[in-house]
């Protein structure tokens, strides 16, 4: 769609602001319930995040909950309802390995695994003498492990452009290069969005700006404490094949439900369909700042070659840095925003946009076309931090 004139205005039931991977699941879903979507970016598909991840699909690292409960109904959105598109995004049912260090990491381990069995995950105790039968090239210097047969993995910047593919056969418009600078009004509520080329009137507006969902949100007038939090991944040369599943320590899940602002990281590695091995996971709240980090990258790949010896001699082609949307208290914004009628928000997932993106969308559309969403978006409800009394403004003037 071109938009010409600053006084041209169109119209759609759905202005999608933001065409990452949340933005396209929302659109496409949107688009599949009957409503006349249009997705707006400034940049170019999935030009933010989306484009510097892993592509994982996870729910080994997720507490019961509401996320862990958004988590397993992805997953069957993922295999049930999208199942057929999966070679377009390289989907992969790969499974994931959470190993402990020692005996009492282990133990760690397998409560947590334990509770999050009670609610639906399959989790499987691995033996340390069974660990090789899972990944022959794995250290033996851990005590065992658990494995999660429901983790996957995907390509997210495949993922991203196929579902905008599909929400355009749908009728779904999608414009890049395009930024929104302010919200058309009728008193308190939304109807719409101005961008530099014309305006779009809408019944609703959806907010999946991701990192900058917070400042898409200041220009309706609402706060949303949408942090980015910075990290790192390293991309080695091909290779055999070497990693047959996400592998991960213990101490990921205790970094990602962590506040700290201050770098963390902990070994996670898989490989990919083209033979590159990803190596992650860094975590730092430092803004935008996406200066390399040479200390951390060597913190990164040390990690990785313990995991793994057979890597210490691989070759490393590429590092990337991306900012995953933190919140404060660990779950994303899904949901219509009471404080500008109109306005909806799909945003904050933190590194988990990728696994519950189409869980979100699925949501969203059920309740932008008058349905009852199949999982309560309460807990997800972007007033609450107010009504935490953590206002926006204060989280966002503590992150610099």
């Amino acid at each position: 769609m071109t938009v010409v004139g600053q006084s041209s205005t169109r119209t759609a039931d759905l202005v999608v602001v933001g065409a990452g991977a949340v933005g396209a699941a929302c659109a496409y879903f949107a688009a599949r319930a009957g409503l006349r979507v249009v997705v707006l970016d400034r940049g170019p598909v999935a030009g933010g995040t989306s484009s510097a991840g892993e592509g994982n699909l996870l729910v080994s690292d997720k507490e019961p909950g509401p996320e862990l409960d958004l988590a397993l109904l992805s997953r069957r959105v993922w295999t049930e309802d999208l199942g057929e598109h999966g070679r377009h995004w390289e989907f992969e049912a790969k499974g994931g390995l959470v190993v402990g260090d020692d005996d009492a990491g282990l133990e760690a381990l397998t409560g947590f695994a334990e509770h999050q069995r009670a609610v639906g995950v399959e989790a499987v105790r691995v033996a340390h003498d069974e660990l090789p039968a899972y990944e022959p090239h794995l250290t033996r210097v851990v005590a065992g492990g658990v494995f999660y047969p429901q983790d996957a993995q995907v390509q997210p910047m495949l993922l991203t452009a196929h579902l905008l593919r599909l929400a355009r056969g749908l009728g779904a418009q999608v414009v890049t290069g395009s930024e929104v600078t302010g919200f058309l009004r009728d008193g308190d509520r939304v109807t719409g969005v101005r961008t530099r080329s014309g305006r779009i009137s809408a019944g609703a507006v959806l907010n999946a700006s991701g990192t900058w969902s917070g400042e898409v949100a200041a220009l309706a007038g609402v706060d949303l404490p949408v942090l980015p939090r910075r990290g790192f991944v390293l991309v080695t040369q091909p290779l055999p094949p070497l990693v047959r599943h996400k592998v991960y320590g213990a101490g990921y899940v205790a970094d990602v439900a962590s506040s700290d602002e201050a770098l963390q990281t902990s070994p996670v590695v898989e490989g990919t369909p083209s033979g590159t091995v990803l190596v992650g996971a860094s975590r730092e709240r430092v803004g935008f700042d996406r200066t390399p980090s040479l200390p951390v990258l060597a913190r990164l790949a040390a990690a990785a070659a313990a995991l793994f010896p057979v890597l210490r001699d691989a070759s490393l082609i590429r590092a990337y840095a991306g900012f995953r949307p933190y919140c404060p208290d660990h779950l994303p914004v899904i949901g219509p925003d009471p404080r500008a009628p109109g306005l909806w928000h799909a945003c904050g997932h933190e590194g988990a946009g990728i696994g519950l993106c189409v869980g979100t969308g699925s949501l969203l559309a059920q309740a932008l076309s008058g349905r009852t969403p199949e999982l309560d978006l309460h807990a997800f409800r972007p007033e609450r931090f107010e009504e935490s009394g953590t206002p926006a403004t204060e989280e966002l003037a503590g992150a610099h």
